[in-house]
C-alpha cells in the first residue's frame, strides 16, 4: 500500500476530484511504469514470522537498509515504517502482517524496472541475511496462522483490522497473509484511460490465472490456485471487484469520482494521528457535515488517502493499477510489468487487446474472474479456454513490446521478460500447479521446502 499523502490544501467541489484524477494524462513520450512488489520476511532457522522489534526484527532491517541506501526514513511516532527515495521516487513501506514491499521509481523500461526490482533484492538480502531472516515470493503466507502472524505499528492498518470483520470474511487473511506484485501504468487523455481501464479489468483474471501461485494455507493445500484472488471475492465487496460501470456508456473520470465518493472511508488524518472514520460517508466530508471533523472540508490528502483504500481488480488514482497477480518468483516480479507494458504502450497491441474483451457480458467477466482462482486455465469464457486466452493475451504483449523495441545495453527488447509466462504456457500450468507438484512428490507433504527452494 502506497505511503499517505501529505497535501493540505482544501477541496471544495467534486470538479475538483475530478480535475485531480485528470491531472494523471500525460504525453505517451513521458508514459513511465512502476513497480511495486511484497514477499513475506521468514526466520531461516525455523520457517517462522520476522516479528517487527528486536534485534533481528523488522525494524532493525529498515534500520540497515537506509543505512546502506540513504533513504529518508519514514516514522509513525518512534517507529520507522518505511523509506522514500526522495530523488528516485521509489519507496519501501511494510504491509499490515510485516509483508515488505518495494514501490519502485517510475522508470522508462522493463529493463529498468528489473534492475531496479534486482538492485533491491539484492540490498534485502545483504541486510537480511545477518539478521538470520530471508524472503518468500508466494501470493499467500503458505505456513503460519493468523495469530502467529505479527502485526506492524501503522494507525491506518489498526483502523483497518478493526473494520474488516464487520464487511466480509477474508479481511484480515487479505491485510497480514497475501502477497502481490502490480505495475503501475499511465494513460494520454481520458478516452486512454477509459480503454486502458476495460481492457485491464477484463483481462485481469488473465494475470492471475498466469501468477496464481497461493495454493497453501497453514501448511497444507486450500484447495486454490490463486487463493489470495479468492480472498478479494470476499474481503470488502463495496470496496473491491470488477467495475461493471466501467464498461457502461458514458464511462468518464467523473463516473469514477461517483463510485469513490460512495465507497466508505477507513480514516482520516490530521497531523500525525489516525481519526477512524471506518464506514462513514466521503460526501458528508465534501458537505461539511462528517461528524468526526463537523465543519471542516476534506484536502488533498484525503481524497488520496481515500483512493488508495478502494481495492477493484483495476484501480485508477493518476495512473492506472494492475492488482491480480499473486507475488512470485524473482523472475516473474520482472513479468507482470512486461506484459502489461506490451498491452498498453502500443496501440495496435491495446487495441487488440480490446477486440478480445469487448464483446464479453458483465456476467461473463464476472464468472471468469470468480472462476479462475480455483480453475486457473482451466477456467473458460465465451467458450473459450483460458489457457488459449492467456497465449493470445502473452502474444499480443510480445508484439507490443516488440515495436516498442526498448533495447538495453546489450541490444536486447523486453520481450526476453515474458519468458517466464511462455514456459508456464508451454508446460500449461501455473505456478501453483507446479507447487502442489512438488509438495505432493519430493517435498513429502511439507510446505517448508518452500522456504529453502523459493526464497529469494
Amino acid at each position: 500500500m502506497a505511503r499517505d499523502q501529505i497535501d493540505t490544501q482544501p477541496i471544495e467541489s467534486r470538479d475538483e476530484l475530478v480535475a485531480w484524477l485528470e491531472a494523471g494524462c500525460k504525453a505517451p513520450q513521458r508514459f513511465r511504469i512502476g513497480t511495486e512488489h511484497e514477499k513475506f520476511p521468514f526466520t531461516l532457522k525455523g520457517h517462522d514470522p520476522v516479528p517487527y522489534e528486536g534485534a533481528n526484527g523488522i525494524r532493525a532491517l529498515l534500520d540497515g537498509m537506509q543505512a546502506l541506501n540513504g533513504w529518508e526514513p519514514i516514522m509513525e511516532g518512534e517507529a520507522i515504517i518505511g523509506l522514500a527515495d526522495t530523488i528516485g521516487g521509489g519507496a519501501i513501506s511494510l504491509e499490515p502482517g510485516g509483508q515488505f514491499e518495494l514501490s519502485g521509481a517510475p522508470l522508462a523500461s522493463i529493463h529498468e524496472t528489473c534492475a531496479e526490482v534486482n538492485g533491491h533484492l539484492e540490498q534485502v538480502r545483504e541486510v537480511a541475511t545477518p539478521l538470520g531472516f530471508g524472503f518468500l515470493g508466494l501470493g499467500m503466507s503458505p505456513k503460519w496462522t493468523l495469530k502467529q502472524t505479527p502485526v506492524m505499528p501503522k494507525g491506518r492498518y489498526r483502523i483497518m483490522a478493526d473494520y474488516m470483520p464487520k464487511v466480509g470474511t477474508h479481511g484480515l487473511d487479505m491485510m497480514f497473509r497475501t502477497c502481490t506484485v502490480q505495475v503501475n501504468l499511465d494513460f494520454a487523455s481520458e478516452a486512454d484511460m477509459v480503454k486502458k481501464l476495460r481492457v485491464g479489468v477484463a483481462l485481469q483474471p488473465v494475470a492471475t490465472a498466469l501468477f496464481a501461485n497461493s495454493p497453501f494455507t497453514e501448511g497444507k493445500p486450500n484447495g486454490f490456485l490463486s487463493f489470495r484472488s479468492e480472498i478479494w471475492r470476499d474481503t470488502d465487496n463495496a470496496r473491491a471487484g470488477m467495475l461493471p460501470f466501467a464498461f457502461e456508456d458514458g464511462m468518464s473520470f467523473e463516473r469514477y469520482v461517483d463510485y469513490a465518493l460512495d465507497v466508505p472511508m477507513y480514516f482520516i488524518k490530521r497531523g500525525d494521528s489516525y481519526i477512524d472514520v471506518a464506514g462513514s460517508s466521503f460526501r458528508d466530508l465534501m458537505a461539511r457535515k462528517h461528524p468526526a471533523l463537523p465543519g471542516e472540508g476534506p484536502t488533498v490528502s484525503d481524497w488520496a488517502n481515500h483512493l488508495s483504500t478502494i481495492f477493484p481488480e483495476v484501480r485508477l488514482k493518476r495512473y492506472l493499477e494492475m492488482r491480480g497477480a499473486d507475488a512470485g518468483s524473482w523472475k516473474n516480479l520482472c513479468a507482470l510489468p512486461a506484459l502489461w507494458t506490451g498491452l498498453y504502450y502500443d496501440t495496435t497491441s491495446l487495441d487488440a487487446a480490446w477486440d478480445l474483451a469487448k464483446g464479453w457480458s458483465a456476467e461473463q467477466r464476472q464468472q471468469l474472474r470468480d472462476d479462475v482462482p480455483r480453475l486457473g486455465f482451466d477456467a473458460e469464457i465465451a467458450g473459450r479456454p483460458m489457457l488459449e486466452l492467456a497465449r493470445e493475451v502473452v502474444a499480443i504483449s510480445r508484439a507490443g513490446l516488440e515495436r516498442r523495441d526498448m533495447r538495453d545495453s546489450q541490444g536486447r527488447d523486453e520481450t526476453r521478460f515474458l519468458k517466464p509466462l511462455e514456459e508456464s504456457l508451454a508446460l500449461g500450468t501455473t505456478p501453483a500447479e507446479r507447487l502442489l507438484e512438488r509438495y505432493r512428490g519430493p517435498w513429502g507433504g511439507s510446505v517448508d521446502p518452500v522456504f529453502v527452494e523459493d526464497a529469494y
